[in-house]
């Protein structure tokens, strides 16, 4: 058994026949298109997220004290670099939807990487905050990641590509609070740089990481399994007329809106998009394979699973359906935490424990981010698990609002307890990562059930709520001052609060907003 899944990382993957998606994730074979959109999709979001976290590591000492910063001013510039981001996630769902997402990554990618490179500019306090708003778009890369992933990948295995792709992306938080301090000392203590210098300088290093893999991504990945994103909507059929064995099939290409009633009585026509005109591609008239696409019902399948792009009343509609919310306001708990965590995890072990310096307490904070590399892939996991062996989505959100209670739980075991036992701190914020990252990996496997014609709309939703919760929770942190014990138990009791209000909601509407 571990030799044929050994053998499932390095093979060209089984493809469904109708969505042409994925049926395993080749992690370790970039040689295949499905393997290149992984591999680009975690690192892509993982260089981002290093970068986005590449302040709070040397804030805290260095940048403090070069710039005269206050601890307010601290707290602004990462309530500033969340606000970004909460903004352009919100608009990235539906460019992707539009453009597709490799592009909305790459363009993602390119313009945060800008104002990272400019960082050795800043000369004050609302330098710094101005810089990190920009900087904060690179945030939002999230969003492309997982439609993009979603779009690669079937919904048998697609938590589990989600949750990898979003939690080795958010490694990069982790990895950031040893590279940082890493790149900074080397300049310092090999460089002979000036501290004044080596933290402006280190910023120079991310610019170099980002821009090499947008240039990848946009020059060696593709946009779907298809082909183009334009031409999303035209699927290569295999036909069901006899061919020789082991000769190409002749490939013909269906459009799936001429398989549909010209009418749609439950729908309006901005729904599908029309404009592509097969007889421009000189194709004959489309016919239907039964050993391929199982007649109608794979059809049905294929018009359901097509992303589309929407009008502006239909786009609300979905981003404020309740089936939306009930995965939105968890992951405004869960990533929200996990976010604002993050900016303050290194300054509360300073505060706690005094006798770690700068690098020290960075490493051990990181260790939060890092637990992302396993943690949040097995909430995506084992959401894919329970979902083979029932059938049930509803399993799948059952698993979701289980690790939220846990994650709202350990919340207030910290922020009641307030440890100044290393072994008891470290132990109990182990216990919140498991939770918190696992809720996280297991939210993105519930998504692409959830309106999976409108799934860039969804996650750009999900994404935003997930900034807007670490905005409210930054703020918290902000207003209680050092008193970072009874900040954690605040966030405890909103986590254990909004998980139970949602719990109840179904995870796929009764009645879809468009049904065939």
């Amino acid at each position: 058994m571990a030799a044929n899944f050994g053998k499932l990382l390095f093979v060209s993957p089984e493809i469904h026949p109708g969505t042409r998606k994925a049926k395993s994730i080749p992690v370790l074979n970039p040689f295949d298109q499905y393997g290149r959109v992984f591999f680009f999709s975690w690192m892509g979001f993982m260089v981002a997220f290093l970068s986005w976290y590449a302040f709070p590591p040397l804030l805290s000492v260095t940048i403090k004290k070069d710039l005269h910063m206050t601890q307010e001013d601290i707290a602004n510039s990462n309530i500033v670099a969340l606000l970004a981001t909460l903004i352009v996630r919100l608009i990235a769902g539906p460019l992707c939807d539009r453009f597709g997402p490799r592009l909305v990554f790459v363009g993602l990618l390119l313009c945060g990487a800008i104002p990272t490179a400019m960082a050795g500019l800043v000369t004050t306090p609302k330098g710094l905050i101005a810089l990190r708003f920009f900087v904060g778009i690179l945030g939002g890369t999230f969003v492309p990641c997982q439609v993009w992933c979603t779009g690669f990948f079937d919904k048998k295995i697609v938590g589990t590509a989600n949750s990898l792709a979003g939690g080795w992306g958010n490694a990069g938080g982790g990895i950031t609070y040893f590279l940082m301090p890493a790149i900074y000392d080397s300049f310092v203590n090999d460089r002979g740089l000036t501290p004044h210098q080596a933290w402006r300088v280190s910023y120079i290093v991310p610019f170099i990481i980002i821009t090499a893999v947008a240039l990848g991504m946009l020059f060696l990945c593709e946009d779907t399994p298809t082909g183009k994103w334009s031409e999303r909507h035209l699927w290569a059929k295999e036909m069901s007329s006899p061919v020789s064995p082991g000769s190409p099939s002749d490939g013909n290409i269906v459009n799936i809106n001429s398989m549909l009633p010209s009418a749609n009585p439950s729908g309006p026509p901005s729904v599908y998009d029309s404009t592509i005109d097969v007889e421009k591609k000189g194709t004959q008239s489309p016919r239907i394979s039964d050993r391929d696409a199982s007649g109608m019902g794979q059809i049905q399948l294929l018009k359901n699973d097509t992303v589309v792009t929407l009008s502006r009343k239909d786009a609300f509609r979905v981003a404020f359906s309740l089936s939306t919310m009930a995965v939105a306001i968890p992951y405004a708990c869960s990533f929200g935490s996990e976010l604002a965590i993050n900016s303050i995890l290194g300054t509360y072990y300073s505060k706690n424990f005094p006798t770690m310096g700068q690098t020290e307490s960075g490493q051990w904070a990181a260790m939060f981010g890092l637990l992302n590399v396993v943690f949040r892939p097995a909430g995506g996991f084992f959401g894919d698990l329970i979902y083979r062996y029932t059938g049930n989505i509803w399993a799948k959100k059952l698993l979701l609002s289980f690790l939220g209670l846990g994650m709202g739980a350990f919340q207030l075991a910290i922020g009641f307890s307030n440890p100044m036992s290393q072994s008891q701190m470290f132990g109990l914020i182990a216990g919140l990562a498991f939770f918190l990252e696992a809720c996280n990996g297991a939210n993105f496997a519930v998504v692409p059930h959830v309106h999976p014609y409108a799934n860039g709309v969804v996650s750009g939703i999900v994404g935003g709520f997930g900034n807007l919760g670490g905005i409210i929770f930054a703020i918290i942190f902000r207003y209680n001052g050092s008193d970072y014990g009874r900040s954690m138990w605040i966030i405890g009791v909103i986590s254990l609060a909004a998980n139970l209000a949602v719990s109840w909601i179904r995870p796929v509407p009764k009645n879809p907003l468009f049904e065939s």
